[in-house]
């Protein structure tokens, strides 16, 4: 991406914090130099990671809303500029005891680290889904309602497209592509009225972040594009440009950047 834009925003599911470190994350993340970094699946406590300086980096305000249970989910946001104020949690304690939503505020734009629940351990786990999905759309409504503008970034365990991911056909029934999810996709662009940013500026195929651990699926590309900015439609036009990075693996996930014509303002 070429330099002199305004806002660059990073999300990344790491598969835990600690692992991605040893994996060279922040050293990548140092280069890098986002202005907002959005994590996902910390799978640890803040109160675990303080003292260590490698997960306080030098320049950046960092905020995180743990799970309860440990070695669980998690989110963090990483920022250039202190927020002018953070949200932790939705209100939701089942929801919010999982830790899956952090809102940082900059003036009248909102970035938020958010990790939908996924599906793939089970019928229990994709009924939570389920039942999540509802409410977090109507949320998700009156937030574009609210005139706020609004970067929601993160891992949404959900494919729309069969673009999206590589064997579309034979992941129909399961968790990440099943109908009733890319549905509410649908919805939360047609009716919500957010907008796929990455969309915006690359309509390629074969455009993925997430790669399963198991068999071939890296080094054959046999991926998914579950991770996304999801953005209100006050910002469509000031996207500027998207990149995946892959050079490296950190996780099974990698990281999702778009850079924005927007200058972060304080309140």
């Amino acid at each position: 991406m070429s330099a002199g834009m305004s806002l660059k925003i990073t999300t990344l599911n790491l598969n835990g914090i600690r692992a991605a470190a040893r994996k060279g994350f922040f050293d990548w993340f140092a280069r890098e130099r986002p202005d907002v970094l959005c994590v996902q699946e910390t799978k640890a406590q803040r109160a675990q990671l303080d003292g260590n300086a490698l997960f306080f980096p030098e320049g950046y305000h960092a905020f995180f809303h743990d799970a309860e249970q440990r070695g669980y989910s998690g989110v963090a946001l990483y920022a250039r500029q202190e927020p002018d104020e953070v949200r932790t949690g939705l209100g939701w304690p089942e929801i919010d005891r999982e830790g899956r939503w952090l809102e940082a505020r900059f003036g009248k734009l909102s970035v938020v680290s958010f990790y939908m629940p996924s599906g793939t351990s089970g019928a229990q786990r994709q009924d939570f889904k389920y039942t999540f999905m509802e409410p977090l759309l109507d949320h998700l409504k009156s937030l574009c309602e609210a005139g706020r503008e609004y970067i929601i970034c993160g891992d949404w365990n959900i494919a729309h497209k069969p673009i999206d991911l590589k064997n579309w056909r034979s992941n129909q029934k399961n968790s990440g592509f099943l109908p009733e999810e890319r549905a509410w996709l649908d919805r939360l662009f047609d009716e919500a009225g957010f907008v796929d940013a990455f969309r915006l500026v690359n309509l390629e195929a074969e455009q993925y972040t997430w790669w399963s651990f198991r068999g071939q699926a890296w080094d054959n590309n046999t991926g998914w594009r579950i991770d996304y900015h999801m953005i209100t439609p006050g910002l469509r036009e000031r996207v500027r440009g998207a990149e995946i990075y892959t050079a490296e693996r950190f996780s099974d996930h990698a990281p999702l950047t778009l850079a924005y014509d927007w200058e972060l303002q304080a309140g």
